[in-house]
């Protein structure tokens, strides 16, 4: 089982911010000082997904919630709606979006229960991690280890710790280099899936990686 991190979307009051990175992304332009003439442009996320966007001057408000639109700022207490388009960003902010650090992404591997063995969906997830990291000049890489609530919670610190191990050390058969990963187990303390003590839930015995 893979899952990416997940996005939260926002609103926004705006003025000057050259670049402004939402999850999904909202790019803002800043053209001129002494006529101000903003450009803001809602960009849908990697999964597709739109969040939305409000541009505000002296009370004027404008809300994006579609992929691409846009609003320019012109004086102060001017808010108007403009149109935008995919190829118009790149023609306008490609650079800019290429500059960019690559947004994080957070990766999850499951485990057989009471063990630092990774359930059969997680396997093949090493590979796919190692190919993100690759993507990036200078990851850094945090490995957090948790555990469902069956035992105690001493033994269960201890369990999470090696199984945030375990994936350190797969990566560094990968030739990530060490000075690069953190590590840290919680235990029983951050379920995934909430349940009472003593119940065995596949989805909290889990490793999240981190990439950034």
């Amino acid at each position: 089982m893979f899952a990416p991190a997940r996005q939260k979307t926002d609103s926004l009051p705006v003025w000057a911010r050259n670049l402004v990175w939402l999850a999904p992304l909202a790019l803002t332009a800043l053209v001129g000082c002494a006529t101000r003439n903003d450009l803001y442009v809602l960009l849908p996320g990697k999964d597709g997904k739109t969040g939305a966007l409000t541009v505000e001057s002296e009370g004027k408000k404008q809300t994006l919630d579609t992929p691409y639109a846009a609003a320019r700022v012109k004086n102060v207490g001017s808010v108007d709606g403009v149109k935008s388009s995919e190829a118009e960003v790149k023609q306008d902010f490609g650079p800019a979006l290429e500059a960019q650090p690559k947004r994080p992404v957070s990766f999850f591997l499951y485990f057989l229960a009471d063990t630092d063995e990774f359930a059969p969906e997680s396997k093949a997830l090493v590979n796919q991690i190692f190919a993100e990291i690759a993507r990036r000049p200078a990851p850094e890489i945090a490995i957090i280890g948790h555990t469902d609530r069956v035992g105690a919670q001493a033994y269960n610190d201890t369990l999470s710790l090696r199984r945030a191990e375990r994936c350190r050390d797969e990566l560094l058969k990968l030739r990530i280099p060490k000075v690069r990963i953190s590590v840290a187990g919680r235990g029983e303390r951050e379920p995934e899936v909430p349940t009472a003590d003593e119940v065995a839930e596949p989805r909290n015995r889990r490793v999240e990686i981190s990439v950034r």
